[in-house]
């Protein structure tokens, strides 16, 4: 074992040596390696970085709450099919059975108004400013309870409030700085639709995916308002979103409990799959995750095309390599080298040359990754570099077996006589 040790560092400072000797051609070699590595690197960090916000924003909702809409919820490509086009909203009476279940907390009705029946934006007017991009949302006071904002100023309207169709408003963070940015907006009003409404509460600042965006793009662009209201500014509305809460311990029974209850309310037949989209924060998740796995896999695939061109660099450049040192191999078998030692030797240079590329390559993704996080969520996981290295050493062993085969296996007697 000692002298299995002595053999492996003899032979990777001759390998270091040989490197230093020829450093233009070395770094020539191993191109295809340092970019294979680097793309590696950066891929991994998009992706993870990319899941990591996602994970985060979708979480923020609330891992026990459940989402349900007419349609299915999650990641979609392509508009919604004509099954899902006929199929009926959800209503406002389902969120209150909903929420009668045992293994619910609450359940509430979301109406989107920011546009009208017809479909124009309602356009939101106050201190003499006027936006038609704030998000408008009805829904019931038990939103509050959802963990989903967090109040800053005031509080939210009240069930009374909603049972009377009061005209009261709760607004988010960038609503806030936009109409009033050196007032507080409490008790002050805000014509939506041309109808006014009294500001009675003021949400906190929400992070938002990639930083968020503006206008309608911006989630703190919000207004709520008391369902009932909602109605009233958008009559025949069938554009219903429920979100439902379960119980703590009880996520995956609520939403067998909700899933029964609506197929019963929808009349659903028994052999018939469900004629509405429900899902949970995991399920999102990896519905997420199955995507940026397949496109993971697929860039990986590519960027390893770089590390096949580099281990066919090296595969040339060490049979260059064994040509010219013909003479060098014949005294060392002269003087008792055994075929196993040149092999080794020829493999420890081969993956000492990728090894230096994968190093570079590593270092250089490290690089991008800061020049990435300039612009969207990115991180390095752990297993990058590892991967990383490991397949820039491993593609010296492959490409490397073939030239210390034909270098063990030279005879010395020609070796010796070899000019």
């Amino acid at each position: 074992m000692t002298r299995l040790r002595s053999d492996i560092y003899e032979n990777l400072l001759m390998a270091l040596s040989t490197l230093r000797a020829n450093k233009l051609r070395s770094f020539l070699t191993v191109i295809g390696v340092v970019i294979g590595v680097w793309t590696v690197m950066a891929i991994a960090s998009i992706i993870s970085g990319i899941d990591y916000a996602v994970s985060r924003e979708i979480e923020s909702f609330g891992t026990n709450s459940i989402f349900l809409y007419k349609f299915d919820a999650g990641v979609r490509f392509g508009p919604p099919t004509r099954e899902e086009r006929m199929r009926k909203s959800l209503t406002y009476e389902d969120a209150l059975a909903i929420s009668e279940l045992p293994t619910i907390e609450i359940a509430v009705p979301l109406l989107n108004i920011t546009n009208d029946y017809f479909g124009r934006k309602l356009a939101v007017k106050g201190n003499g400013k006027e936006s038609a991009a704030v998000q408008l949302q009805g829904t019931l006071p038990e939103y509050e309870r959802a963990g989903i904002w967090v109040l800053s100023q005031g509080r939210f309207f009240t069930k009374r409030e909603q049972d009377n169709r009061n005209e009261v408003c709760v607004i988010g963070a960038s609503v806030a700085e936009q109409f009033f940015p050196f007032l507080s907006p409490i008790d002050r009003t805000l014509s939506v639709g041309g109808r006014e409404f009294r500001v009675v509460g003021v949400l906190e600042k929400r992070e938002q995916l990639f930083g968020g965006g503006e206008g309608s793009n911006d989630q703190n662009n919000v207004i709520f308002v008391p369902f009932s209201v909602a109605e009233k500014l958008k009559p025949r509305a069938d554009d219903v979103f429920i979100l439902a809460v379960a119980k703590t311990g009880s996520l995956k029974r609520a939403v067998d409990d909700v899933t029964d209850l609506l197929r019963i309310r929808r009349q659903v037949p028994f052999d018939k799959p469900n004629n509405f989209g429900i899902s949970t924060a995991d399920s999102i998740i990896d519905s997420f995750r199955s995507i940026t796995l397949g496109i993971g896999i697929a860039m990986v695939a590519i960027s390893s095309v770089g590390l096949m061109v580099g281990g066919i660099g090296v595969m040339n450049i060490m049979l260059v390599s064994v040509t010219e040192r013909t003479r060098e191999i014949g005294v060392r078998k002269a003087i008792g080298g055994r075929r196993r030692d040149i092999m080794w030797q020829f493999l420890i240079e081969a993956m000492t040359l990728t090894g230096f590329g994968g190093l570079i390559g590593l270092l250089i993704g490290w690089a991008t990754t800061l020049l990435i996080r300039l612009f969207v969520p990115s991180y390095v996981p752990y297993w990058a570099p590892i991967a990383g290295l490991l397949s820039s050493v491993g593609i010296g062993l492959i490409f490397g077996l073939w030239p210390a085969w034909k270098a063990a296996r030279l005879d010395p007697i020609v070796a010796l006589r070899y000019e």
